[in-house]
């Protein structure tokens, strides 16, 4: 969350899979790499930021069928520096938390935002 307390979402590229879906920005893990390391290196990529991972928010697991079961972990962001660049998505958005539910959300995302949105409101 930024300063105003508002959450960052990305908007996946028209063109790719899920296009036009928003998302909570992060990504995959690769061999041999932590879940906190995945999220640094994801955030510089893809919004040419430094991030500090914070604690776990959660754990998700759903099933695409396109991909199968994933599982997927939030963490809070204990902070960043840099100011958030789109390189890959379609947009980049900072939002009030309250409006979240008004975009057009990857299901995952969608499912677990009432308790995600839980955990950011309890620091």
């Amino acid at each position: 969350m930024n300063t105003a307390g508002e959450i960052l979402l990305c908007q996946r590229a028209l063109t790719g899979r899920q296009g036009g879906k928003w998302e909570f920005p992060g990504g995959k893990v690769e061999a041999g790499e932590s879940e906190t390391a995945a999220l640094a290196r994801e955030f510089h990529e893809e919004l040419d930021i430094v991030v500090q991972p914070g604690p776990l928010l959660l754990r998700f697991r759903h099933s695409y069928p396109e991909t199968g079961p994933l599982e997927l972990a939030f963490y809070r962001i204990a902070g960043y520096s840099g100011t958030p660049v789109n390189r890959v998505f379609e947009q980049i958005r900072w939002v009030a938390l309250q409006t979240v539910p008004e975009f057009d959300l990857l299901e995952a995302d969608r499912l677990v935002w009432p308790e995600l949105f839980a955990a950011l409101r309890v620091k």
